[in-house]
């Protein structure tokens, strides 16, 4: 296997596509799916950004309803990617290590790829590829990766509250989330008004922004909550439920604050 790399890499040597050839889609028509679909790159353009992907041909012609799709249709193309030349490039390491004093990985491009593995197939939990024979007196072999797809949508780390399972906890909604930012840094405003005299007390404040003393009150202390729970509120990993009525006046402590909220602090 090692000397079919390296005839290969010197064939490439001074091929100006190289380098191109290494940002394209790696695995474009070795890729299947466990419904035997071969799976084609495609990519998609999100705020300026291109996403490499690869997808079964049923699913990409919009035949999703009438053929059977594998147990993954769809994956992202630089996990898979990585993950496959990774393994192919230790495989190569492990068999060659007494015929070479090589110490840097061996780069590969599809056309090297395609000389060394007939077929990939994505699995719910692994990827089997299949190498070609080095030569007319080597047998075929599979190598298996424990591998799973990536979750298309990430989920943020939710503030927990103690004892609570994570698919029963939902953040707040949008809106609620940014009636509360907005007190805390109106809050911060004016405790620094108070601090640097601009302002005297909170009875000037709540001449100046025509409510009550008690309302400014309650306001300022949401300059003392823990960075932590602002840092959640900020990011939208507060669970529901809390607000900025629960939050107002909160205790010195920073430690008591998540005690009183019934939240696990993460650590």
């Amino acid at each position: 296997m090692f000397e079919a790399v390296q005839q290969k890499l010197s064939a490439h040597q001074s091929h100006k596509t190289l380098t191109r050839q290494n940002s394209d889609h790696l695995l474009k028509d070795l890729l299947f799916d466990d419904a035997g679909h071969r799976m084609i790159a495609t990519h998609a353009t999100k705020a300026g950004m291109r996403y490499r992907y690869y997808v079964s041909q049923p699913r990409r012609h919009g035949e999703a309803r009438t053929a059977r799709l594998g147990s993954v249709s769809r994956v992202p193309a630089p996990e898979i990617d990585q993950a496959i030349t990774s393994t192919i490039q230790k495989n190569i390491a492990e068999q060659n290590s007494a015929a070479s004093d090589r110490d840097d990985p061996i780069k590969l491009d599809h056309e090297v790829l395609a000389i060394l593995v007939s077929r990939i197939e994505v699995q719910r939990t692994q990827l089997v590829i299949s190498l070609k024979p080095t030569d007319r007196s080597t047998e075929a072999a599979n190598l298996s990766v424990p591998w799973q797809k990536p979750p298309s949508k990430r989920f943020r780390k939710i503030l927990m509250p103690h004892g609570a399972l994570r698919e029963d906890i939902r953040p707040d909604r949008a809106e609620r989330r940014l009636r509360l930012i907005t007190a805390i840094a109106r809050g911060r405003r004016w405790l620094d008004e108070i601090m640097t005299g601009s302002i005297t007390d909170a009875g000037q404040l709540a001449k100046r922004e025509r409510c009550t003393e008690r309302q400014i009150n309650l306001t300022l202390s949401l300059a003392f909550l823990a960075p932590q729970l602002v840092k959640a509120a900020v990011e939208g990993r507060l669970p529901r439920g809390i607000n900025i009525e629960r939050l107002r006046d909160p205790d010195p402590n920073w430690a008591t604050q998540f005690q009183d909220l019934d939240l696990t602090p993460i650590s």
